[in-house]
């Protein structure tokens, strides 16, 4: 719980970006699943049928933008300041 507790203080600190596969664990720790993938462009759904596109950029990074998405999708604000005494 501390990794990701670190991972999601990591995203509300808008970096500019963030490594690809720590967005991927991210998504998945939030019951995301990777459903396909078609180039640079990842495609994440989860149970209830909500999906996400994410690209990476060079290959391994997510850019700001993305970052901030997740953020708001994954209602990350909220649910940091109810997790962060678990760190």
């Amino acid at each position: 719980m501390a990794k990701l507790i670190k991972l999601v203080k990591r995203f509300l600190g808008e970096p500019s970006e963030v490594r690809f596969d720590d967005v991927r664990s991210l998504l998945k720790a939030f019951g995301f699943e990777e459903v396909r993938s078609s180039g640079s462009h990842h495609i994440f759904r989860n149970p209830q049928g909500q999906m996400e596109i994410i690209p990476k950029s060079g290959g391994k990074m997510v850019k700001s933008t993305y970052v901030k998405k997740i953020v708001r999708l994954l209602n990350l604000e909220d649910w940091y300041a109810e997790n962060k005494d678990r760190e």
